[in-house]
């Protein structure tokens, strides 16, 4: 038996070649400033409104577009207020800003009453610039961005939004029979929000399972960064691969992106149930990174190794909040009933627990 609970295709899609439109050559070896093609901003565009901004460009990554942000913004007179739990490749983009002289001030994760008295202090006539994930990596929720919202409109904020892992996952109007929401739009949809001061940047590369990025705000805010980009410059625009790739994941987004993602919850759902029989409990909601609740006792890396004897692939990784390594599983649309039961089973074995009852049928 080998059970995979390592990757982040959260809907389990796969691009092959005999599904993508044909492509003549990878790239044409001009900058994007110079030459971006039709298909680039058509994906742009659609991206765009799947989000509910009103613009968009592409990126070769997250990265590529943190680091131009970043280095863009800190030509100007800001200052940056980042969550503290914000993910690493964010970080790296305000890293960057930092070494060129920006003021960046932390607060705690998810703590939008420390936010405010950060801002109520005063930012010595810079403009505040917030930046935070749309859903954590680590706790694996959805952060309460109508709440930074709500901040960022009083004191003017520009808010940079990392919306990597809610990107393809969730949507609009979620209800019971779709907790996720419909559309996959992401963050702002989930949590139906907007505005002229708002800018994502979200990698397709997890639910979507496509390795290209895009920045989605304003028209105003994504043409300022066209013309001042110096990635757009000095890097080639997304292959014709991936720009392919991208336009079969959008249209797969429409045709049965809402069934996958109600079968997606209804693995974590099951996950849940599995692990209630073993007396073990997971963070992490309805969103498919579950992070294990184990006893103090066990050694989070121990339980990590014996399960991978037993064909069972884990994520161990370290909290927001905490030095202590932790034991991920990543439940994918491809994962089946009993693909989730046998890896119950096998943790129950390792931490010495039998279930309480025959999982079958469950």
């Amino acid at each position: 038996m080998q059970l995979d609970f390592t990757s982040s295709l959260y809907l389990g899609l796969r691009h092959e070649y005999q599904s993508l439109r044909p492509w003549t050559q990878l790239t044409n070896g001009q900058p994007a400033y110079l030459n971006e093609s039709q298909n680039v901003e058509s994906v742009a565009q659609q991206l765009a409104e799947l989000q509910g901004c009103e613009y968009a460009v592409l990126g070769r990554s997250s990265l590529h577009l943190f680091w131009d942000l970043f280095g863009m913004l800190a030509k100007e007179r800001i200052s940056i207020f980042l969550d503290a739990g914000a993910y690493p490749i964010a970080r790296w983009g305000v890293e960057r800003a930092m070494a060129r002289g920006i003021p960046v001030h932390s607060f705690p994760h998810k703590d939008a009453d420390a936010l405010y008295r950060l801002l109520k202090h005063g930012t010595n006539g810079r403009k505040p610039v917030l930046v935070s994930d749309g859903v954590c990596t680590f706790c694996s929720c959805a952060v309460h961005i109508a709440k930074y919202q709500e901040l960022a409109n009083r004191f003017g904020c520009m808010v940079i939004i990392d919306d990597t892992q809610a990107l393809g996952i969730l949507g609009a109007n979620p209800k019971p029979v779709l907790p996720y929401g419909f559309g996959g739009g992401g963050s702002l949809q989930y949590q139906n929000i907007s505005g002229p001061n708002m800018l994502i940047v979200a990698s397709l590369a997890k639910g979507f399972g496509v390795p290209i990025a895009a920045l989605s705000g304003s028209r105003e805010m994504i043409q300022n960064f066209k013309s001042r980009s110096e990635t757009r410059v000095h890097c080639s625009p997304p292959s014709a691969v991936d720009t392919a790739a991208a336009e079969h994941a959008l249209t797969l987004n429409q045709t049965t992106g809402d069934a996958l993602r109600t079968g997606l919850a209804q693995r974590v759902q099951h996950f849940h149930r599995a692990l209630t029989s073993i007396r073990i409990t997971s963070d992490g909601s309805l969103f498919p990174v579950q992070t294990l609740r184990l006893p103090p006792h066990l050694d989070p890396e121990n339980v990590h190794r014996q399960l991978l004897q037993l064909g069972v692939r884990t994520i161990l990784r370290q909290g927001c909040n905490s030095q202590r390594p932790f034991l991920t599983l990543i439940i994918t649309a491809r994962h089946s009933h009993n693909d989730i039961e046998n890896a119950v089973q096998a943790i129950a074995k390792v931490i010495h627990i039998q279930p309480q009852a025959d999982l079958e049928g469950s």
